[in-house]
């Protein structure tokens, strides 16, 4: 940790260059991006791709884009005021909404703890046969044994979450591969805006499971004390280096969710299998017989990571959460087991593992306003964010951007 500040502000007087000089700055955005690739992606994005085709590729794109812009004015409002977005919101806004803002933040966090350690449960029920009971077990004991890592220092737990985000990207670069969607078709879905008749849930299903309020909530937290500036030229740089980690992050989580995508539909839509997507144990066995080469148990281990460094990230911000709204703290271990509590009774009662993931992202959708409102009015405060304001045009984009996720959720329940 001590070197990696000391490379901070080596790079910040200019005493690194190039890559060199970036180096210390990466990582808040990669640890906010496994949530962008979270078991729940797999199941909207398998389902919209067996079930549309590459017709949704433009909302993943568009979600993505979205997400990019909301990442960084969290990083933004960290730099600026060293505090994480749920403190600010209890610096400044009446105890009564801060507490309203706590509730709502706790049921999006248990939705989306629901969607990462079903994901993980079911990757290994997938990939070993285990029940679903036993999966979900050592899918709690694989999470415990990742957030431990914290206890080394936050640093190691950073670099082990990034390295099995790596190992989704591999699978996915393979299961690309394997399956050979046209590169045309992809890229008319994702550049040519269509929304077919049935396909509001699932487009409403991508935003929810795309733009997460939690990880707004703990990029701000991240950033706020990792490298703090002295000045606001000094904070102006770190904000800097801090965009090109929030574009790799999500430029790397935007296409590993256009390849889940494009698989489905190359292998399902294709051969006319349009529900095959609702259920991710039928994927599974159909990855593995109609592409071969173990594509099926590449899926699997995808899941099955992306399960566990996603809750584990579902977990940190839980504390986020918690700590910002409140000041109040609890033991990470305890609060693990707590948000498990939902998920392990949904698995006991047999309730379909693919619909939990598919529902669990409708709900966060609809948190996503309570979270993105107000980080676009503090970024935008002068007197909060000094150098680091907010233009007009990022306020008109974030305004912009907060009324069509608004207008997404309207559709999703009409639907």
């Amino acid at each position: 940790m001590v070197d990696t500040v000391l490379a901070a502000q080596q790079a910040l007087a200019g005493e690194r260059r190039g890559l060199r000089a970036l180096l210390p700055f990466l990582g808040p955005a990669f640890i906010a991006a496994v949530a962008y690739v979270d078991p729940g992606n797999f199941a909207t994005n398998m389902a919209s791709g067996a079930q549309f085709g590459y017709a949704l590729g433009w909302v993943v794109l568009t979600a993505n884009l979205f997400a990019m812009l909301i990442q960084t004015l969290s990083a933004k409002l960290g730099i600026a005021t060293g505090q994480s977005l749920p403190e600010v919101c209890r610096a400044r806004l009446p105890r009564r909404f801060v507490v309203a803002l706590w509730l709502q933040a706790e049921a999006v966090a248990m939705a989306t703890d629901l969607a990462e350690f079903t994901g993980a449960a079911l990757g290994l029920h997938l990939l070993f046969g285990l029940s679903m009971g036993v999966s979900a077990l050592l899918a709690g004991v694989a999470t415990f044994a990742v957030l431990a890592m914290e206890v080394h220092g936050f640093r190691r737990l950073e670099a082990v979450i990034t390295g099995l985000v790596g190992v989704v990207v591999l699978a996915f670069g393979v299961e690309l591969l394997a399956s050979k969607p046209p590169p045309g078709a992809v890229a008319a879905g994702a550049l040519e805006p269509h929304l077919p008749g049935g396909a509001a849930l699932l487009a409403v299903s991508i935003v929810g499971a795309t733009v997460m309020p939690h990880v707004i909530y703990l990029h701000s937290s991240l950033t706020s004390s990792r490298v703090v500036g002295t000045g606001a030229g000094e904070r102006r740089r770190i904000f800097r280096f801090e965009i090109v980690d929030v574009l790799a992050a999500m430029g790397v989580a935007g296409l590993i969710n256009l390849a889940m995508l494009a698989t489905a539909a190359a292998v399902f839509n294709g051969r006319g299998l349009a529900s095959a997507g609702g259920d991710l144990g039928v994927v599974f066995a159909g990855l593995n017989s109609y592409v071969g080469s173990h594509a099926g148990t590449v899926f699997g281990v995808a899941l099955l990571v992306s399960g566990i460094a996603s809750s584990c990230v579902g977990t940190m911000s839980g504390q986020i959460v918690m700590a910002g709204f409140l000041n109040r703290r609890v033991p990470v271990f305890l609060r693990r087991f707590i948000t498990m509590v939902p998920a392990l009774v949904l698995i006991a009662v047999g309730f379909s593992a693919t619909r939990a993931l598919v529902l669990s992202q409708v709900f966060l959708s609809f948190g996503i306003p309570f979270a993105l409102i107000p980080l676009v009015v503090f970024t935008s405060n002068k007197s909060l964010m000094g150098a680091l304001v907010n233009r007009r045009l990022t306020v008109v984009l974030a305004v912009a951007i907060t009324a069509v996720i608004v207008a997404l959720n309207e559709i999703g329940r009409a639907s």
